[in-house]
């Protein structure tokens, strides 16, 4: 007896756009990280800075409690622009992101590198 196929033609609609939607949220488009300079500026040098948030406790598999997590981003370039005597902002700034496992929880770590300027 020959089997039949439940779609004659491929998957319904729906199912396609279900899992384009589900896919497409792990992506996202440009975040503005350093403010755009007015005027002109003075580049003084590179820049780099970081900071690291952790989830922390255990439970059911999951970790739920957030500790500096949510200003890590902030925090970096702030240390990359004291990084570099009179500086005062970046530009040409890139973000890196880093996350590591312990017992009880993740931390995450960002680093921000740019053009320090005055």
């Amino acid at each position: 007896m020959k089997r039949r196929s439940r779609w004659k033609s491929g998957p319904p609609a729906l199912l396609l756009v279900a899992a384009s939607l589900m896919l497409g949220g792990c992506a996202s488009g440009f975040t503005n990280i350093a403010p755009t300079p007015k005027g002109e500026y003075q580049k003084l040098g590179a820049a780099s800075g970081s900071a690291c948030g952790s989830l922390g406790l255990l439970a059911t598999a999951y970790y739920f409690v957030p500790m500096g997590l949510n200003t890590r981003v902030e925090r970096a370039y702030a240390d990359a622009v004291a990084s570099v005597p009179g500086a005062t902002g970046l530009v040409d700034v890139t973000v890196q992101e880093d996350w590591y496992w312990w017992v009880l929880g993740t931390a995450r770590c960002v680093t921000v590198k740019g053009e320090a300027i005055r």
